[in-house]
């Protein structure tokens, strides 16, 4: 039997004489709780699955009120157990950098770093207090994150799905593998990687983007930017949608795509009344998968041509026709100057 335990008072909808209950989503109103499900069955299931699984009301508020069990293998061990190592070793850099005083490494945590090597070391392992603690974390960090990489294709294959989690994994990867890994190796210095910290590392993406003339002329910056909103707006069009016609059926997306019902045809019909087209069930989920795959993909080609193929992107917009060229001399006369003296090419 499965038990229906009420979180509120009001349990569901009145729906003639028989009250409906719903199951939603965000502050569930009713959760499901009975025998846990331990998932498929393969022939290594009793030695994989670890932990007694449990319900835990406060997750049911979110989602699934069921908590394990958990399923790590080799490939999830390396990355949790490197993982560790490397937020441990950036961690007591950050401490020690604070006289190991841990009331002032909460207060300070914000402005914290771990920062890169200096320049003059180029791409040889420099001391340890000068960037080679910062070369050993992201030897694990690296390690970390392609394990659990290699765990996402390992599950997709053993659960005979779609390697379309491992492929927008892959997505984001590629984007961290550039900022600190190939454009470093092509700029010949480690300094070029990014530094572990909060606001560091928004400092550095300032200090990027003025370096190289306004990276908001990177046209690969300007998609990466079109996709990331795009995939806003799909993801926020397709769930409202989905809300909205969940009193017709329409949260069984699955039931929904293989036998069209009511609720795909008013929300089909609500679309194209708002905008002359609609998607599928199951085409928007493969509009937003590729709208997501799609940001960290052209972000790292636009991070990747910063400085190794165009120095100033201000100036090659300018030079593609994408700015506007200013010829630099509005504005000067109120000054007692013009734009040649203030530059420097013209005496008094």
């Amino acid at each position: 039997m499965v038990e229906l335990v009420a979180r509120t008072a009001h349990l569901g909808r009145q729906c003639g004489d028989v009250i409906m209950a719903e199951y939603q989503n965000i502050f569930t109103q009713v959760q499901v709780q009975g025998t846990p499900e331990w998932g498929m069955e393969t022939p290594d299931s009793p030695r994989e699955r670890m932990g007694k699984p449990g319900f835990s009301t406060l997750i049911g508020w979110m989602g699934n009120a069921q908590l394990g069990p958990v399923w790590l293998g080799w490939t999830g061990l390396v990355s949790i157990a490197t993982g560790i190592l490397a937020l441990n070793i950036i961690g007591f850099n950050m401490l020690a950098q604070v006289g190991w005083s841990i009331p002032e490494f909460i207060r300070q945590l914000f402005w914290l770093a771990l920062e890169p090597p200096s320049p003059e070391y180029g791409l040889s392992f420099p001391p340890l207090q000068d960037g080679g603690w910062y070369i050993i974390a992201s030897f694990f960090l690296l390690i970390s994150v392609m394990s659990w990489w290699a765990r996402t294709y390992i599950l997709a294959m053993e659960h005979k799905m779609g390697k379309h989690i491992f492929w927008a994994f892959g997505s984001a990867i590629w984007l961290f593998l550039v900022l600190g890994l190939f454009r470093p190796v092509l700029m010949g210095s480690w300094s070029e990687a990014v530094p572990y910290g909060i606001f560091p590392h928004l400092d550095w993406t300032t200090a990027f983007s003025i370096r190289y003339g306004n990276l908001y002329y990177n046209p690969f910056h300007a998609l990466s930017i079109v996709f990331l909103y795009g995939s806003v707006l799909l993801f926020a069009m397709h769930g409202a949608t989905i809300l909205a016609v969940t009193r017709y059926g329409g949260d069984r997306e699955l039931e929904q795509i293989v036998d069209r019902g009511t609720a795909t045809e008013r929300a089909a019909l609500f679309w194209r009344w708002t905008m002359g087209f609609n998607a599928t069930m199951e085409g928007i989920h493969r509009w937003a998968w590729w709208f997501a795959v799609l940001t960290p993909i052209t972000g790292g080609i636009g991070i990747l041509l910063t400085g190794t193929v165009v120095d100033n992107w201000f100036i090659w917009a300018q030079d593609h026709y994408f700015a506007p060229a200013y010829d630099g001399s509005y504005g000067y006369e109120a000054y007692g100057t013009t734009y040649q003296q203030f530059i420097g090419q013209e005496t008094n």
